[in-house]
């Protein structure tokens, strides 16, 4: 046994500037002994894990707060990517020869170099496809829709890709994420599956049927970006109105500077905004729509459609989600091609002929056991088992 660390196989430190999924990796960490600490950039922890494991950079937190009261949501953005070496610095600081860590882009670059100069293993979330992917992707949706700026701080761009060269192993939550690794020289074998817990409390169908005087409504609750595809989401449901004149949009007032010229372009749209909700109202909004669209460029997963999949309500997504994974094309969704506002409008005609005029409801429940926290545990479990830290 390693005098410093306390365990024959390491300890580990689970590091990012705010709560995250990597919290669930934290908590099976700490019941089974195995975790030094869970380093968090906030003035409170987490309720999986214990105050005596959790440490805090109050600071980060502050300063990054802050900048959302005072700058633009891309100036803030920015800022808030240049405060990691701060966070790094921090973690860094508390290390020992032998520790393992856990941590996502560009948070803790000097702490996986030391982890790997020590003897440890370093492990990345990979929340989002590789950097050089999501670049990639993004920087031609930038090109062209005449946006100006980057689609991410190529500061923080940087810090990603170079993090990269210090990473053992990928807890990936998809196989868009595996694979995007896999074309730029990962492993297989450093590629480990994982699983995003969720909960899914207030996410359940409707107990009664489909209102039949209500119109067709489509609902998307994420944020509206460039990235999350809303500029073909607009103009699909400006062709679907042409078919149902009173159909219905549902978003959320969670936008991104990138979409606000092209939203001026569709006056003529039934929107029906909404602020961001608690979940026990996101819940009911869902449960009060009959299809939701997210024709996003890129995404590690998409919690959004697995929420709204819980409360009965089929998906149309790409195939740069984890929807591969997840959906079953004319069960519970539809998978259409990025960059394609016909193939999204087509999608939705196809299933509002199908909900408009079935009795049946759609079969399109989730797995909800696949998603609970035991499931993740067990995963991640069956992770460190794989590769011999347990």
């Amino acid at each position: 046994m390693d005098s410093l660390t306390g365990h024959k196989k390491g300890l580990f430190i689970v590091a990012t500037p705010g709560r995250s999924v990597a919290d669930n990796y934290a908590a099976y960490l700490e019941r089974n002994y195995r975790l030094r600490f869970l380093g968090l950039g906030t003035r409170r922890g987490t309720k999986n894990v214990s105050r005596e494991k959790t440490r805090l950079l109050p600071l980060f937190g502050l300063l990054a707060y802050a900048s959302t009261k005072v700058m633009g949501v891309k100036r803030a953005e920015n800022f808030r990517f240049h405060l990691h070496p701060l966070f790094d610095y921090w973690v860094r600081a508390q290390l020992r020869p032998g520790d393992h860590i856990i941590s996502s882009y560009g948070y803790a670059n000097a702490s996986f170099r030391w982890i790997k100069k020590h003897g440890g293993n370093t492990f990345l979330d990979g929340g989002n496809s590789h950097p050089e992917n999501f670049w990639e992707v993004l920087t031609e949706e930038h090109r062209l829709w005449n946006c100006p700026s980057p689609p991410i701080s190529p500061a923080h761009f940087r810090r990603s890709c170079e993090m990269l060269e210090h990473t053992d192993y990928v807890l990936s939550p998809s196989s868009y994420v595996t694979e995007s690794f896999l074309k730029r020289g990962f492993r297989a074998e450093q590629m480990l599956p994982s699983i995003y817990a969720i909960n899914f409390s207030h996410f359940f169908p409707s107990p009664t049927p489909r209102p039949k005087k209500r119109p067709l409504t489509i609902i998307n609750t994420g944020s509206l970006s460039l990235r999350k595809g809303t500029p073909y989401l607009l103009e699909a449901f400006r062709e679907v109105q042409r078919v149902y004149p009173d159909a219905k949009l549902l978003l959320s007032q969670i936008l991104e500077d990138s979409v606000l010229p092209i939203l001026k372009r569709y006056p003529d749209l039934n929107i029906e905004w909404s602020p961001s909700l608690p979940h026990p109202q996101l819940a009911e909004r869902l449960r009060g729509a009959d299809l939701f669209v997210l024709p996003s460029l890129e995404e590690g997963f998409l919690l959004s459609a697995a929420e709204a999949l819980a409360c009965g309500v089929p998906v149309i997504s790409t195939p740069h989600t984890f929807v591969k994974d997840v959906l079953i094309p004319n069960k519970n969704a539809e998978i259409v091609p990025i960059r394609s506002s016909q193939a999204v409008a087509e999608a939705i005609l196809r299933w509002a002929d199908r909900l408009l005029k079935s009795e049946a409801p759609p079969e399109c429940l989730i797995d909800r056991e696949r998603f609970s926290f035991d499931s993740a545990q067990r995963q991640f479990e069956l992770n460190l088992k794989q590769i011999g830290l347990l």
